[in-house]
C-alpha cells in the first residue's frame, strides 16, 4: 500500500538523522583527541546533537468543522488498527486542539487540560511542563477498542451558564443570533482546552507528531495555536469539503490563521478537498465527475492563491475503509496516494534540508576552522621538512645563524602575543557590552512595565498602544546593540588581520555576529499579532481574555527572541577568537619544535637523518588526522565544506 511509502520515507529520514548525530559525535571526539576542542565548541556540538535526537516532524491539520479532517488523519496514519481510532463519526467533532506523538519516558496516555485553564495567565508551554495540571487517561496499546473508547473523551462537552462561556471566550452573541439562539441560560462548550496523546505507533516512534486543530472559533480564541504551534509545523494540511469548495469561513481561517502562521509564505502548505465520494453517484457520469473535480481545484487554487499541484482531491472515509478491508481498487479511487507521496517526497525532503541548513549554520564555522587548521599544519610541516633536507648542517656557522633567526622569531612572537592579549582584553570588554545589551533584566523590566500599563487599560485600543510601546522599546534596545555590534566586528577583523599580515597566518574569515535576524523576527511577530487581533474582531466579540492571551503570546515570543539574541551573542563572543588562538598556539609550537631540533642537530651532527625521519613521522600523523576529518565530514553530508578538505598539492616527501 502507498502508506508504506510514507513509513519507509520517514524511516529513512530517521536513519539519516541518526547517522548525522553519529557523525557529529565522531567529529566532537576528533576535536578532543587532537586537542582542537574548547568548552564552548564542545557545548555547541552537544546542543546540536541533543536537538537532533529530540527532533520531531510535525504535520498540522486545520479545517472548519465537518470537513472530515480527523477521518483524514485516521486514514493516513492509523488504518492498520482496523478501527476508527480518533473519533470522527458524524456529530462527533474533535473540540480541542490535539497533539499526537510518542513520549518514551511518559509512556502511553491521553492528557487533557481543562477548559477553565484559559482564565489563568499561563501559556500552553508552561502547562506542558507540569503534567500534574492535566487529567490523565492511561492507554492500553494492545487494545485498539480501549484506545478508541478513551479517545471519545476528546469530543466531550458540557453545559455552563452563558456568563461562564463569555468569560472563557466561547460565547459569540452575533453568531448565536444568526443561528436563532438569543439569550440562552446555558451554553454547550468543550470540556477540554488541549489534548496530548502519546502511544508507541511506528510513525510516532520515528519522530512524527500530528497536530489536529479544530475550527475557526478555536483558532480565533487560542493565539498560541496560530502564532506558535502552527508556525513550528513542517506542513499544514488545510481541509475543504469537495462539494462546497472554499466557503466564507474557510477563507477567513486560511487568510488569518493558516497563511498568517507561515509569514505569508506558501511553503509547506497543502489543501485537501475531502469527501469526493459525495460526487461519485453524480448523473453526469465519469467524465462529468472528473471535470467537476478539475473545476473545483482550479477555483480553490485561484481563491487561495495556491498552486494546483498542492491541492489534493481525496475521500478520507473511503480510503480508511479500503485500507481496513485491503481493497486496492477502492484505495485507488479514494486518491489518497498522491497526498501520501507529497508528504513523503516534498515535506520530509524539506525538513531534511531545513535541519541540514541549521546544522551547517551552527557548526559550519567549526568544520571550516578544523579543515583550515589541519591544512595549515600540513603546509608548515612540509615546508619545514623540505627546508631541513636542504640545509648543510656540517656548516656550524649556518646552524648558529638559523638558531639565532629562530630565537628572534620567538622573541618577536612573544611580544606580539602580548599585543594580542591586550587586544583580547579590549574585545572582552566590548563583547560584554554587547551581551549586556540583551540582558534578561533589561528585557523583563520593559515587559513588566508594559504588563502593568496593560492591566490598567480598559480598551483594546489602549492595550494595542501598550503592546506597540513594548515593541518600540525592544526595537530601541536592539538598535542600541547595532553600534556595539559594529564596533565589536571591526575589532575582531583587526585582530585577525594583524596576525595574518605579521605571521602569514592563513586567513580564517571570522564568524561575525549580526542582529538582523532578531530585528526581522520581532517585526514579524508584531505584524502577526496585529493580523490576529484584527481577525478576532470578525470571528468573535473581543473578549478581554482573548486579547490578554494574544498579548501574553506576543510577549512570550518577544522574550524568547531576545533571550536567543543574548545566548547567541554569548556563544559568539566566547568562540570567535578560538580559531585564531589555535593558530597562535600552533605557531608557538612550531617555533619551539624548530629550536629544539636545531639544538639537537648542533649537539650531535649524526642525528640529522633521525630528526628528518621524526619530521616525516609528524607529517604522516597530520595527514592521517586530515584523512579522518574528511571521512567524518563526508558522513555529516557537509558537501559545501568538502572542497576545503581536498588534499592540497604538497611537495614530494622522500
Amino acid at each position: 500500500m502507498r502508506n508504506l511509502e510514507f513509513k519507509d520515507q520517514l524511516h529513512e529520514y530517521s536513519q539519516w538523522r541518526d547517522q548525522l548525530v553519529q557523525a557529529i559525535e565522531m567529529y566532537t571526539e576528533w576535536r578532543s583527541r587532537y586537542k582542537y576542542s574548547d568548552p564552548h565548541s564542545t557545548d555547541t556540538l552537544l546542543k546540536i546533537v541533543n536537538g537532533l535526537q529530540s527532533d520531531r516532524v510535525t504535520l498540522a491539520f486545520a479545517a472548519e468543522f465537518s470537513r472530515g479532517k480527523t477521518e483524514l488523519i485516521n486514514s493516513l496514519f492509523f488504518a492498520e488498527t482496523g478501527v476508527r481510532l480518533l473519533p470522527s463519526s458524524p456529530g462527533r467533532t474533535t473540540m480541542s486542539p490535539t497533539e499526537l506523538f510518542w513520549d518514551e519516558e511518559g509512556g502511553s496516555y491521553i492528557r487533557l487540560l481543562n477548559i477553565e485553564s484559559r482564565l489563568e495567565d499561563l501559556s500552553l508551554v508552561e502547562y506542558k511542563r507540569n503534567p500534574e495540571r492535566w487529567t490523565q487517561i492511561d492507554l492500553n496499546c494492545d487494545s485498539p477498542s480501549q484506545m478508541q473508547e478513551a479517545f471519545k473523551e476528546l469530543v466531550a462537552t458540557k453545559k455552563v451558564p452563558r456568563e461562564t462561556a463569555d468569560k472563557l471566550g466561547l460565547w459569540n452573541e452575533r453568531e448565536a443570533a444568526e443561528q436563532g439562539i438569543i439569550n440562552p441560560e446555558t451554553v454547550e462548550i468543550p470540556c477540554w482546552r488541549h489534548a496530548l496523546i502519546s502511544f508507541p505507533h511506528d510513525l510516532l516512534k520515528q519522530g512524527l507528531c500530528i497536530l489536529d486543530t479544530p475550527g475557526l472559533n478555536a483558532l480565533g480564541t487560542e493565539p498560541e495555536l496560530t502564532l506558535s504551534m502552527l508556525p513550528s509545523a513542517q506542513a499544514i494540511i488545510f481541509v475543504l469539503a469537495a462539494d462546497t469548495g472554499v466557503t466564507k469561513s474557510d477563507l477567513e481561517m486560511w487568510k488569518n490563521h493558516v497563511c498568517g502562521s507561515r509569514g505569508h509564505s506558501k511553503q509547506g502548505l497543502a489543501v485537501v478537498m475531502n469527501k469526493i465520494d459525495s460526487m461519485w453517484d453524480d448523473l453526469a457520469g465519469e467524465q462529468g465527475y472528473e471535470e467537476a473535480i478539475k473545476k473545483q481545484i482550479e477555483t480553490s487554487a485561484s481563491i487561495l492563491g495556491l498552486d494546483k499541484e498542492v491541492i489534493f482531491p481525496v475521500s478520507a472515509k473511503q480510503a480508511l475503509l479500503a485500507k481496513v478491508k485491503s481493497d486496492e481498487e477502492l484505495l485507488t479511487k479514494s486518491r489518497l496516494d498522491k497526498l501520501e507521496s507529497y508528504l513523503s517526497d516534498d515535506i520530509l525532503q524539506q525538513r531534511r534540508q531545513l535541519l541540514m541548513d541549521a546544522v551547517v549554520k551552527d557548526i559550519g564555522f567549526l568544520v571550516s576552522e578544523s579543515s583550515n587548521l589541519i591544512n595549515t599544519k600540513i603546509r608548515n610541516a612540509t615546508k619545514q621538512l623540505e627546508e631541513f633536507k636542504q640545509i648543510d648542517f656540517e656548516n656550524e656557522e649556518m646552524t648558529g645563524k638559523l638558531m639565532a633567526e629562530t630565537r628572534d622569531r620567538q622573541n618577536a612572537y612573544m611580544a606580539n602575543v602580548e599585543n594580542f592579549q591586550a587586544s583580547r582584553k579590549v574585545f572582552t570588554v566590548q563583547a560584554k557590552m554587547l551581551i549586556d545589551s540583551f540582558a534578561k533584566e533589561r528585557i523583563d523590566e520593559i515587559i513588566k512595565a508594559t504588563r502593568h500599563d496593560m492591566s490598567k487599560s480598559l480598551t483594546t485600543y489602549g492595550m494595542k498602544q501598550n503592546i506597540r510601546k513594548l515593541f518600540d522599546e525592544l526595537r530601541d534596545l536592539l538598535q542600541d546593540s547595532v553600534d556595539i555590534t559594529n564596533e565589536t566586528r571591526r575589532l575582531v577583523k583587526a585582530i585577525h588581520k594583524k596576525f595574518q599580515d605579521e605571521y602569514g597566518f592563513k586567513e580564517i574569515e571570522p564568524q561575525l555576529f549580526s542582529i538582523k535576524q532578531y530585528q526581522f523576527e520581532l517585526e514579524q511577530i508584531f505584524e502577526e499579532g496585529e493580523s490576529f487581533r484584527t481577525s478576532a474582531k470578525t470571528t468573535m466579540t473581543e473578549q478581554s481574555i482573548v486579547i490578554n492571551k494574544l498579548y501574553s503570546t506576543l510577549i512570550a515570543k518577544a522574550r524568547s527572541i531576545m533571550q536567543q539574541a543574548h545566548k547567541d551573542a554569548t556563544t559568539w563572543s566566547n568562540s570567535v577568537l578560538t580559531p585564531l588562538m589555535h593558530q597562535i598556539k600552533d605557531h608557538k609550537k612550531q617555533i619551539e619544535s624548530r629550536l629544539q631540533m636545531l639544538r639537537k642537530i648542533s649537539d650531535s651532527k649524526g642525528s640529522v637523518a633521525e630528526n628528518i625521519s621524526h619530521l616525516e613521522g609528524e607529517l604522516e600523523q597530520l595527514r592521517m588526522q586530515r584523512k579522518e576529518l574528511m571521512t567524518i565530514i563526508k558522513a555529516m553530508h557537509f558537501e559545501a565544506y568538502n572542497t576545503q578538505l581536498e588534499e592540497e598539492p604538497l611537495e614530494a616527501v622522500s
